[in-house]
């Protein structure tokens, strides 16, 4: 048996996340002690809300890593069970690191605030838009590659892409691709992330990374960018500054874990949006939910 620790990124958030679980385990209030000495008041807002306060990308990205991160070290605590492989979706990819001990909670918690605060500052709101396609991917790739101020930002399952760019851009992309018979949703998004537009905040972050102390992983660590397992702390600047801009791979990322050997996927944190998306890539695949004190305690492979 080979776990694949997964950890979800954006949109996953609900006020209340984690409570149960500083409740019944000291590794889990442990991580969120840690959240109020780092970013002081951001606890209240994860607990308490209010709702549109949680959204907020800076408060988010931190939030989320927290919640997976508590949920991961209650879980590990309970089993004694280690995971084989990690992945996380596009800010999953932080609480990923923190799981394999590649980086600290403290600097991936002051990371992702710094990350949500430039991503949201890199474009005027308005200025850029998303779209979720459902539809053949290389398709979405040959529209976008196509049509000037779009690219596909993440390959989420096997028919569904999520575009990304400046708003003529995807409107136009949109247009061209419900011309070719595909169905184009447009996502209530703050930012267009994971296109060329967000590299202000890529060269904003990328010094912070450099000087961040990586550790090498205990178990690979699937990048986005490259759908490839990373065991080298040095790469990891680099990958995660590319990341900012570039689209995330995760239906091949999947596959390859698959390929790897793992046979079960388990979704650290809240929600149950990765879990989804394993299903659609790999149907056959065991996945589990470990987001909730419940969870943990009835966990059983």
């Amino acid at each position: 048996m080979k776990i694949a620790a997964l950890f979800p990124g954006q949109g996953s958030h609900s006020v209340g996340m984690g409570a149960d679980l500083t409740a019944a385990f000291p590794e889990a209030a442990e991580v969120y002690s840690q959240v109020e000495h780092v970013l002081p008041g951001l606890r209240a807002v994860i607990e308490q809300g209010p709702p549109d306060d949680l959204t907020l990308t800076a408060n988010q990205q931190p939030a989320l890593v927290a919640a997976s991160v508590a949920a991961y070290r209650a879980w590990r605590a309970h089993t004694g069970l280690t995971p084989a492989f990690a992945a996380g979706h596009s800010l999953g990819e932080y609480s990923a690191l923190v799981a394999a001990d590649a980086l600290s909670l403290g600097d991936a918690l002051r990371l992702t605030r710094q990350r949500g605060e430039l991503m949201q500052a890199a474009v005027p709101v308005g200025a850029g838009a998303m779209s979720a396609v459902m539809g053949d991917p290389a398709i979405v790739a040959e529209v976008c590659a196509q049509t000037e101020g779009a690219q596909p930002a993440n390959f989420n399952a096997p028919t569904q892409t999520v575009i990304s760019g400046t708003k003529d851009g995807v409107d136009a992309a949109n247009a061209a691709l419900k011309a070719r018979g595909l169905k184009a949703i447009p996502l209530k998004v703050s930012a267009p992330f994971h296109c060329p537009l967000m590299a202000p905040a890529a060269a904003g972050l990328a010094p912070e990374l450099q000087t961040t102390a990586f550790a090498p992983p205990a178990f690979p660590v699937y990048a986005n960018v490259t759908a490839q397992p990373n065991t080298d702390p040095t790469a990891l600047p680099g990958l995660l500054t590319e990341q900012i801009t570039g689209a995330v791979r995760w239906v091949e990322t999947i596959q390859a874990l698959a390929e790897a050997g793992a046979d079960v996927f388990i979704e650290f944190g809240p929600g149950t949006v990765l879990t989804g998306l394993v299903k659609r890539i790999l149907p056959d695949a065991r996945t589990i939910n470990v987001g909730t004190a419940a969870q943990v305690q009835d966990f059983n492979l």
